[in-house]
């Protein structure tokens, strides 16, 4: 009997030890709030994330604008820096790691919004470069192509033929087809989506074709639950969109990331995300402006103009995306098995 009562217990003690494993390790990968700010500049913005298959970690690329620099007037400081990266094991953690060394070398050149894939064992970046710097928002800017084996050393391949000298925002997509496509924003015809295709990813065709009227920004396309969704940046959180063939998409009522949250530097609305879909979850990387409250409208300073990177899960409720940016993210990101 006695040894019955201390098998029992020893099976109890096991237990508890298990359980209080678990309990850590979920409490280990609840993501940091905010999730990631850049130790230079304090401008992280603009969220591209990829599993960097040689150094076994996720890198995350990111526009940095110039958030300390109070001598620069107009929007002067959103130019002039190069492409960020942080890493991370899990998704949840992140640390600066260093700056993209892109061969591209135009003077005062501006680096936005990378959107970086893998195929075939080669990384390719598509992004948006500002030729100057520039105190105002009206002036020229294009997509180019760039590739690399090492995700920091970037090799230049071609400047894109797009609908206008002011396009923006890539975000590819390989159709079920095989075929990529990339979205855009085309700022020439009221800030609107259009997109080219390419059955290689180095030789793209333009559609010429606006296939998301509203205006917006920083679209991501992606699949989940069954369904090929986009998300942008309509400066009122992030619209939500769906289709069936990938040019006709209908948008959902509600945006999401509309309503402020309450966590640390999460209480204004989110912006240019990228969406990871991993296993059967989906996480929305978005930067924020946490400066930018009721009470600093109209003021420019570093408060206002210094930005966050967050991350949120998200929820697929009655055919819908929805968000609840106030949950504790629970993330542990795994390797994608392409």
């Amino acid at each position: 009997m006695k040894l019955k009562f201390a098998y029992l217990f020893l099976m109890l003690c096991c237990l508890s030890c298990y359980a209080q494993k678990i309990d850590q390790a979920k409490k280990n990968n609840i993501a940091d709030k905010p999730l990631f700010r850049d130790p230079v500049f304090d401008g992280a913005a603009d969220p591209s994330i990829i599993w960097n298959k040689h150094q076994k970690k996720w890198f995350m690329f990111y526009t940095n604008r110039r958030a300390k620099d109070t001598t620069a007037s107009g929007v002067a400081w959103v130019h002039g820096t190069r492409i960020g990266i942080a890493e991370s094991y899990d998704g949840a953690h992140w640390t600066y790691k260093d700056t993209c060394n892109i061969n591209y070398q135009i003077k005062d050149v501006t680096h936005w919004a990378p959107d970086v894939i893998e195929h075939k064992g080669v990384y390719h970046m598509y992004l948006t470069i500002v030729p100057g710097i520039f105190e105002d928002w009206y002036h020229p800017r294009y997509i180019i192509h760039l590739t690399s084996e090492n995700l920091t050393d970037w090799k230049f391949q071609s400047q894109l033929k797009l609908a206008s000298d002011r396009c923006i925002d890539a975000s590819v997509f390989q159709l079920p087809n095989g075929r990529w496509r990339m979205y855009y924003n085309n700022e020439n015809d009221g800030k609107s989506i259009y997109y080219a295709d390419s059955d290689d990813l180095y030789q793209w065709v333009d559609s010429g074709k606006k296939v998301v009227k509203d205006r917006g920004e920083g679209p991501k396309v992606f699949t989940w639950k069954g369904k090929n969704w986009m998300v942008n940046d309509a400066w009122k959180g992030l619209g939500v969109y769906s289709s069936e063939d990938f040019i006709n998409w209908i948008r959902q009522e509600h945006n999401i990331l509309q309503i402020p949250g309450t966590g640390v530097d999460d209480a204004v609305i989110g912006g240019h995300p990228d969406v990871i879909v991993n296993g059967n979850k989906a996480y929305v990387f978005y930067f924020t402006h946490p400066g930018r409250l009721l009470e600093n409208k109209g003021q420019d300073t570093y408060e206002t103009r210094r930005s966050s990177i967050q991350v949120a899960e998200l929820e697929y409720v009655n055919g819908e995306i929805v968000c609840n940016r106030n949950n504790p993210v629970y993330i542990n990101l795994k390797p994608s098995k392409k």
